[in-house]
């Protein structure tokens, strides 16, 4: 078998799509995209693509060294997202060759299912209370949402205050059980995540995501000593390389890379099982598309640390179009009672629906997350 062509979608609300064909007839899927920067991460495809046509597809895992170091410069979102992709694509094909969904390719399932938690509220939270109602009677144990508005480098309690007051409406209207992660999105400099995660803990939150910004992992140590509440992190990292610091540490309880992001199956399964070695959970980032989700699930199958799966059925961000509408048979990801089921399918156990893929293609999307402002003019962290 070979591989003869690699082709990116760009579709509706802000994803990317790649499907490998080969010789033999047989197409893999991916979903190689970063957020805003979908078409540069289809540029990098398209370069990585003069290595890979006319190879086998079958030795993944050379495939992926190569694709990492062969280029000199290597790492960062760009191209770890187009490697991921290629990656999901590459073990997609195997397993439909094989017969076997991607999960018993690497070592069979310890879980049929997996819990899952649903966004509630936008960019800036609002109505998360009425949201949080309406995902518990859909049966999810758990939501997240965006802790805060903007906050500045010294703020007024009144911030600190209205942002509490958005998760202590949900924690009351949904009861002492529900799982309320609050992402904190990197918007809290060091000067106020104390602040607010000390006025977060009688509320008891499932984990506090992103209290600081990745590149200041130096302040986890001050913050991991100041509360009880699990600290998450980890979309903004794309390699074992990236978490090693991180874990080394041991000031974060849940990590959180992106299998779209940070170099597809075989580099996110490597990184679980770092963190599996330093008694870390894993929460696999995942507000993107069903190709994504299709190749989450398949790891969350193998990794025994794996806890929660974010997924985007209904997130702020899917305008025009929603997770289940591009594939073909939407009943593989059956909801039930908090969990989704692992497809069971071969390769990564989804059927795309090519003919819409190609429809929703042309009008495509530019996607960009917003730019903030602080009162006095000055960026603003989204």
């Amino acid at each position: 078998m070979k591989i003869t062509g690699l082709t990116t979608f760009l579709v509706p609300p802000r994803w990317l799509f790649l499907k490998i064909d080969t010789d033999a007839g047989i197409s893999g899927w991916g979903e190689p995209v970063l957020e805003g920067r979908a078409r540069t991460v289809a540029a990098m495809v398209e370069e990585l693509t003069d290595y890979l046509v006319g190879k086998d597809p079958s030795p993944i895992e050379d495939h992926w060294t190569v694709l990492y170091r062969g280029g000199f410069y290597r790492g960062g979102g760009v191209h770890m997202s187009a490697i991921a992709g290629i990656d999901q694509a590459l073990w997609d094909i195997k397993g439909k060759a094989l017969g076997q969904p991607v999960h018993k390719l690497l070592g069979g399932p310890v879980r049929r299912r997996m819990r899952v938690y649903s966004w509630i509220g936008g960019d800036r939270p609002a109505d998360t209370a009425a949201a949080a109602k309406e995902r518990a009677a859909l049966g999810f144990s758990a939501v997240k949402m965006n802790g805060t508005t903007e906050l500045d480098w010294i703020d007024s309690h009144a911030r600190i205050s209205a942002a509490v007051g958005h998760v202590a409406a949900v924690r009351d209207a949904v009861g002492p059980d529900m799982g309320i992660g609050v992402d904190f999105h990197g918007r809290v400099y060091r000067s106020m995540a104390k602040t607010l995660i000390r006025e977060l803990e009688p509320l008891k939150p499932m984990f506090i995501e992103e209290p600081v910004l990745s590149e200041n992992a130096e302040a986890l140590a001050e913050i991991a000593a100041a509360t009880t509440i699990p600290i998450a992190l980890g979309e903004r990292l794309y390699s074992r390389w990236d978490f090693k610091p991180i874990l080394a540490t041991g000031h974060v309880d849940i990590i959180q890379p992106d299998p779209s992001h940070a170099g597809g199956i075989t580099e996110t399964r490597k990184i679980a099982a770092m963190a599996e070695a330093h008694d870390v959970a894993l929460a696999l980032h995942c507000p993107l598309g069903p190709i994504a989700l299709a190749a989450n699930l398949q790891l969350d199958a193998v990794c025994h640390n794996a806890a929660i799966q974010e997924q985007s059925l209904g997130i702020h961000y899917n305008q025009g179009n929603d997770l289940l509408d591009y594939l073909t048979k939407p009943e593989v990801f059956r909801y039930e009672d908090g969990y989704v089921n692992i497809p069971d399918g071969p390769g990564l156990g989804i059927e795309v629906n090519e003919d819409y893929v190609r429809e929703r293609a042309a009008e495509g999307h530019r996607w960009r997350n917003p730019v903030w402002r602080h009162p006095d003019g000055s960026f603003a962290e989204w």
